[in-house]
């Protein structure tokens, strides 16, 4: 499949759609993403139609009405779309946030341990997250790798939180195999 050029503002209001409709597995209003996303609402209808117009999102009518993410629109922003993804705990200032899941953990500099770096690719919403919050991401399903450290920054487009690692573990397997 051919990938879509987005603009970094359709990028983001489309992760936030995405993120918005998996939170509530219902169409999203416009008022919600524009609040997401710090944006006029009417900024938010006039992107809808383009992204409808390339396929991404699909508009619902009625009372409980809004707009909900294409599989097309999954693709765009390279998101896997799972019946029932694996569940990654992420803690943010001591609290389990529910509804912010961790889609991806890539360590960026391992080779420099004084400057150790992990991108978290969430899936949920970042704005929350600001500079010198203790995150902790994990364990993850298979490894039960568990990362902690402090945020470094975020990139609210691609939904990552970068974070400088101060512990990183996961427990030893069995030595039998």
């Amino acid at each position: 499949m051919s990938s879509i050029e987005l603009t970094a503002s359709q990028r983001t209001i489309l992760r936030a759609l995405v993120n918005l409709h998996g939170e509530r597995e219902s169409a999203v209003k416009g008022e919600a993403i524009a609040e997401e996303v710090g944006r006029n609402p009417g900024t938010i209808r006039n992107q809808m139609q383009s992204l409808k117009a390339l396929q991404l999102v699909e508009g619902v009518p009625g009372p409980k009405g809004g707009y909900k993410p294409t599989t097309n629109a999954f693709n765009a922003l390279d998101v896997q779309q799972l019946d029932e993804p694996a569940s990654v705990p992420l803690v943010h200032e001591g609290e389990e946030l529910s509804g912010v899941n961790v889609e991806e953990i890539r360590l960026t500099s391992v080779h420099n341990p004084d400057l150790c770096r992990a991108e978290l690719h969430l899936r949920g919403s970042v704005k929350e997250f600001h500079e010198g919050d203790e995150v902790r991401a994990g364990p993850t399903p298979l490894s039960a790798l568990v990362v902690e450290g402090t945020v470094d920054g975020k990139d609210t487009t691609a939904n990552v939180v970068i974070l400088e690692i101060e512990s990183m573990a996961a427990p030893a397997g069995d030595a039998a195999h």
